[in-house]
């Protein structure tokens, strides 16, 4: 990758940050420590980076941001304008449709998963199916 276009990757994957933890700042997980929600983004997409290999800054950004639209009533419309249209098109395709039923959600998480790309295909594979973090990264 150019140095240029490493830059703006970088970037673009701080920015999805900031903005999930600006979306996140008042939430909290369900577990015994009430840990920051924030947690759980940021070790997917590390989960995503240092196990799967995946590097893909669309992927990561998408990582970063796929709870803003189920949990804090983000827009398709606001991540097109703020991140580009494939973030927010990878984002989308990740998040559960909270007018169903749980049980449909999760049984619709599968097929919706396997779209255009391989790369994005796997990525969404591994953090809606069994790999997803749930409380942050191991303690070390």
């Amino acid at each position: 990758m150019a140095k240029a276009n490493q830059s703006q990757a970088v970037a673009l994957m701080v920015e999805a940050a900031d903005f999930a933890a600006f979306k996140h700042r008042n939430q909290r997980r369900k577990d015994i420590h009430a840990s920051p929600y924030i947690n759980h983004p940021i070790a997917l997409a590390a989960l995503l980076t240092n196990e799967a290999g995946i590097t893909d800054p669309v992927v990561i950004c998408a990582a970063l941001l796929h709870d803003t639209v189920e949990d804090m009533e983000t827009t398709l419309a606001q991540w097109q304008e703020r991140f580009g249209k494939a973030i927010a098109g990878v984002v989308m395709e990740v998040t559960d449709d909270k007018n169903l039923p749980k049980a449909e959600r999760k049984r619709l998480q599968t097929p919706r998963a396997h779209f255009r790309q391989g790369l994005r295909a796997a990525a969404v594979t591994v953090f809606k199916r069994g790999l997803s973090p749930q409380q942050g990264p191991a303690p070390s």
